[in-house]
Formats: structure tokens, sequence, C-alpha cells
């Protein structure tokens, strides 16, 4: 298993308090190290200024304790995100000599009060007073994922806390906040109770040096992240499986927050939540539909995608038509009765269709009603997850700017939360973003691959290449799937029932996943194939692939998409996706199909390997990422 060794810049209290606290001072370059690290991007100079005087109060205020070589684990990254604590304190425990860690949140707001009386989120009157997770929970929510993921403290909980300070605010500003405050697992101190503080820290660690204790800490071990299928049977059915982290659990809190105000009022809330692949949009939706349930309030979770909800039906719902009966599509609410559930979770929400009804919905049941309309309707709390670059098909149209206007324009009030995009809950933000320049969705031309030390990427020399390494790591226990774009026919199951080596590239071949809802052979059904055993053996699509992630990802970019004239360029021509019809326009086609190669190009969460079937293409790839071994 991997350890956490490059997780923070480390050093003691006594050392970063002797800096000087100025604009460019080496607290600004120690800043920078600690949040550039395995990153191409450096932080903002906000940012900075924001962290460098919380750094050196607190550092301050160890030595002052007499805890100077109490280590200092600065923008410690979180394993499997790309989230990072501010700091972390390492030391030994003065009852028991052992390891013991303080996770601090350091805030520089003056003053702060709750959001419309809800402990769990809170207002600053400076930053446009839009609600923020209550820091509190965040860092209750740092030490369940820390403890959940780093095996030296799987067992040993006790060892880590957390502390809220507010350097900078007196008690009077911002004593709505210490409600929240209960146990000793997380405290919470102003500048008033800086001796408090002071007297917390002497409580906690004794005046001797950290360094073995930080040792044992970034050498530990660190699981994989759950799979969200396997986990959301117990989220589900019984208790809450899923950590949900500092931009993670602040839609979670807002819509119970509007579900408490709706119900009061007697009126009805939007809420909006967008995020790229990995930033937990579905860990947050069944995280609020296991809630939401065990709270006793009427809930359905909904999509536009057959293989998520079939997923869903079959994984948590098995046994139980009351748990199946939980996953619907987004055209079963055209005849729903207005707020009749409580709340409607919409996730995928970007597939939304402009109406429920296809060439299938007899003559008498036909409406010229549109679906956002439907699923607005249906629900006190409608809530839409989505990702704007993965609409892949015609018709599509759940966008935020959609579902907004039709929203505002009845008169409710809409809340809107952009996970933060430096967030990512496993893979690598960083390779979303060169993913989005390789494809020319971003502003940027393409740039060669950099390197993040959390997550692999590399050119396969052929399909049999790509097909071997993620065998290897299949074997090592690794969730591993081959994917590819859409450009070889998709065929039914033999009579003998085996399957067709459809896609073909010079001596290799494969099958695709199955098309229907039975399993053939080893082979699972399409709606099962990323997430059940057996899957690994044929190649997914689009159709098969979207909505889920596994921890290896390979992908051949087929001739739909190829390096001409200095630019990669798409052949709609060269798709076999039956949604590419002739009334498609070619601007629209050209949209999907790099949309399509986003989504492909973003399932993985331990690395990524790609093949071009095309030797230019391949060529250009060569000149971007380092070949693949072993």
């Amino acid at each position: 298993m991997p350890n956490h060794s490059s997780a923070a810049v480390r050093l003691p209290a006594r050392v970063l308090a002797a800096l000087e606290p100025t604009d460019d001072s080496a607290i600004g370059r120690l800043i920078t190290a600690a949040l550039s690290a395995s990153s191409n991007t450096r932080p903002s100079l906000v940012e900075i200024m924001s962290r460098q005087s919380g750094l050196a109060a607190l550092s301050r205020d160890l030595v002052e304790a007499g805890l100077g070589d109490v280590e200092m684990l600065v923008g410690f990254k979180l394993p499997f995100a790309s989230k990072r604590v501010d700091v972390i304190l390492a030391g030994s425990d003065p009852l028991t000599g052992q390891d013991t860690y303080v996770i601090v949140e350091l805030k520089q707001w003056r003053r702060a009060e709750l959001y419309e009386d809800d402990p769990n989120l809170v207002v600053v009157p400076t930053e446009n007073n839009q609600p923020k997770l209550h820091p509190a929970v965040q860092v209750l929510g740092y030490r369940d994922y820390l403890t959940d993921f780093i095996s030296t403290l799987e067992h040993h909980r006790e060892k880590v806390h957390g502390v809220v300070y507010l350097y900078k605010a007196r008690d009077e500003d911002i004593k709505d906040l210490y409600g929240h405050v209960q146990n000793e697992r997380v405290r919470l101190f102003s500048r008033t109770r800086r001796e408090a503080f002071l007297n917390y820290l002497q409580n906690r660690f004794l005046p001797l040096p950290g360094t073995e204790s930080a040792d044992r800490l970034l050498s530990s071990a660190v699981r994989p992240s759950k799979q969200l299928i396997k986990t959301s049977t117990e989220e589900i059915r019984h208790r809450e499986q899923f950590v949900l982290i500092a931009e993670q659990r602040l839609p979670y809190e807002i819509v119970l927050n509007a579900l408490d105000k709706a119900r009061t009022a007697n009126s009805k809330e939007v809420v909006i939540v967008t995020g790229g692949p990995g930033s937990g949009k579905s860990a947050i939706a069944l995280s609020l539909l296991g809630e939401l349930l065990r709270r006793g309030h009427h809930v359905v979770h909904a999509t536009g995608s057959r293989s998520l909800t079939e997923t869903l039906r079959r994984v948590p719902g098995k046994g139980s038509s009351k748990v199946k009966n939980l996953f619907k599509y987004f055209n079963s609410f055209a005849h729903a009765e207005p707020n009749g559930l409580d709340v409607l979770i919409c996730d995928e929400a970007h597939r939304i269709r402009e109406t429920s009804q296809n060439r299938y919905t007899p003559a008498h049941l036909r409406s010229d009603r549109l679906q956002i309309d439907e699923l607005i309707d249906a629900a006190r709390v409608p809530v839409f997850f989505l990702d704007e670059h993965q609409m892949v098909r015609p018709g599509e149209m759940g966008t935020t700017a959609a579902i907004r206007g039709h929203a505002t324009a009845r008169g409710f009030h809409v809340h809107e939360v952009s996970l933060d995009e430096q967030f990512r809950y496993g893979g690598s933000r960083i390779y979303d973003e060169w993913v989005l320049q390789l494809l020319g969705l971003h502003g940027d031309p393409p740039e060669p691959w950099r390197g993040d030390d959390h997550f692999d990427v590399s050119l396969a020399a052929s399909a049999h290449d790509l097909e071997t390494l993620l065998q290897a790591k299949h074997e090592e226990g690794y969730s591993a799937r081959m994917t590819a774009g859409f450009c070889w026919p998709w065929s039914d199951p033999r009579k003998d029932d085996t399957l067709v080596h459809d896609v073909r590239i010079g001596s290799w071949s494969r099958p695709w996943s199955v098309k229907g809802d039975r399993a053939v052979g080893e082979a699972p059904a399409s709606a099962l194939w990323a997430t059940q055993e057996g899957g690994f053996g044929q190649v997914g699509n689009v159709y098969t692939a979207q909505g889920f992630e596994y921890d290896w990802n390979g992908v051949i970019i087929g001739p739909d998409l190829v390096y001409r004239g200095g630019r990669l360029v798409t052949v709609p021509s060269a798709s076999k996706d039956p949604a590419l019809t002739r009334r498609t326009t070619a601007e629209q086609a050209d949209r999907l199909v790099r949309n399509t190669y986003k989504v492909l190009l973003t399932r993985g969460l331990t690395g990524t390997v790609l093949y071009s079937t095309d030797s230019e293409t391949q060529g250009f790839l060569a000149k971007l990422l380092p070949p693949a071994s072993g």
C-alpha cells in the first residue's frame, strides 16, 4: 500500500516562529511550497496572505506555551483527495507518552454568525454572506477522514483531536459559533481565549520534539478509497458510510437547512450543486438519501443514467423492493403530485432532457411540459447535481443556467454550490485540468503531462499493452476497466450466449460490455459492467462507464478523435454512436465527441493509460505522455 510521506511541509514550531510574517516572508514561501507540492500550480497571493498570518500566530503560541519542538505539518494533503489541511501538530501525549495529533483550522475571520440559526452553517459578513460550513464540522470531517484512511490511526481515533483557531476574532463577534462545539474531539478558540488555547496545547503535548510522531503519520500506509456502489448499501440501509469533508459537507448541510425552511414556510427551495469528476457528487447524493430516510422524510433518488439507476436498484436495492423503489429515472415524474416528495435528488442532472416523452409515449400522455419543470414541481426541495462537461447526448440540457432560469422565473429561491475546483475525492485535479486542455474544452492548448505524485498517467504502445498493464493491476487487487470511443458496432450476444469481438484493432480484439439486461457467461449485464466481477474482459463505452469510477482506467481513443493540422479534431462520421444522427449539427457533434472522451478519460482514481488507434494521434500523445511500463 502507498504511504503518505509527501503529504506536507514540516518543521518544528520554533523554526516557523522565528520567521518574519511579512508579505514577502519566508512564511509565504513555505506556504507556497506546501500548497504547490505535487501540483503544477502556485497558490494565489490572496491565499498565501490569508494563511501566513495564521501560521505565524499559531507558531508563536506554541513557542510561548513551551512547545517549540512540536512538529508542524503545513498543508497536509488528505490521502486520495486534493484537499489540504491547514496544519497538523504532531507530538507526544502528556498522559500516555504516545503519539498525539491535533488538526488545526486557521480562520482570519473577525466576525461570523450562524446561517439562519443552523448549527452546521455560518456566514461571514465580509465574504458575501454566502453560507459556509461551520469550521468545527469541517475539522470533524478531517478527523474522521484521516482515521478512516491512515492505517496507524484506524484503531486509535483517540490520538486525533481538532481545533478551530479564530486568531483575529473576539468572543462577542463569534459567540454563535460556540454552540456547536460540545465535546473534546474539537475545540474552538478566539483571540479573546488565547490563554485558554495555550493551556489546551500544554494539556495535549509534552515539551518534546514531535519528529518521530510526524514520521509515523507521514510514513503510514493508506488504504484505497471506498468504492461508491460497494458502500452505498450500508449508507442507505443503516448508517452514514461516506465521510464528507470540506466542500462536500456544505451542500449536504444546505439541503437539510433548505428542507427545514421549506417545510416551515410551506415554500420551495431549489439547490444546484456543480462539480467535476471525483468531486463526490454521487457520494453526497447517497449520503443525503440515507440521512433523509433515517429522519423519516419522503425522498427519492433519480438520474437519467440507465447504468447508474439499475446498479443502484440491484446493489443497495437487492432483496428489498422498498429500497429498490427509491431509485427512479428523470422521466418518472411527468405526472407526479406537486410537492409530493420532501426532497428529490437529481444525480447526473446534466442528463436532463427537454421533455420526458419519447417515441413510446402513448398519444394521450404526450405533453410539451419541460422535464426541468416536472422535476422542480415534484418536491419541496429538488436538488440537482451536475457537471456540464458530461453532456454527451443530443437533447441533454441540464445546465446550471437552465435550472436556475426555470426556478427563478417561477419565484423559487435557488442555492448554488460549486464544489471547490481544488477538490477531488480520489484521482487528480491536475489531471482533470490536463484533460480539459487536451480536448480543447479549456482555453489553454495541450501541454506535456508534468506529473502528480498521487496519480499515474501514461501512453501504451498498443491495445494489447494497455490490456496487459491493466490486467496486472487487476490481479494486484485494484479495480480496473478498459473503455473506448464508440467507433465500433455494438452487437447483441450470439445465440450460443457468447459475445462478439466488436472492438478490433489489428490482431487484438475484445467485445464491448454486454448490451442487454442479463449476464452473458461471466460478463455482467450492461448496467453492472463497471462495478461487478467479470467486467474486466470487455470494453466499456460512455453508456456503461458514465457515472462510475474505478482505480485504473484504460482508454482507447478511436478514429472519431484525431490529431490533424496541429490540433485534435473530431470526426463524427467515424463514430457508431446512435446518438449522433443526421439531425445533429456539426457543432453539436464536435462537442459531444469531446465530452464523451472527457467522461472516459476521467474515470480513474489511481491512474489512466491511453492508446490511440490513429498513428499520427499516437505520435502526438507520445510528445505529451510518458510510455507505459510494466
